[in-house]
């Protein structure tokens, strides 16, 4: 089962995204993005929410819940 970072970072990948980028699309900082990238932190439920809504997944594949 994959972990939340490693399919965030493929989705951001596929899109052709930096994590500057996508920072700047969901409205937080790059680091931010790196560390839920690196599995250092979790986002909020707002950002998930978020992340799910640009990259139009589930929250539960990103969450590594289902594929």
């Amino acid at each position: 089962m994959k972990k939340f970072g490693e399919r965030l970072k493929e989705l951001r990948i596929e899109e052709g995204l930096s994590a500057r980028d996508l920072a700047e699309k969901i409205g937080v900082s790059d680091a931010s993005i790196i560390r839920w990238e690196n599995d250092k932190i979790n986002p909020s439920i707002e950002y998930l929410y978020a992340l799910a809504v640009y990259f139009k997944v589930s929250s539960d594949y990103l969450l590594g819940l289902e594929d």
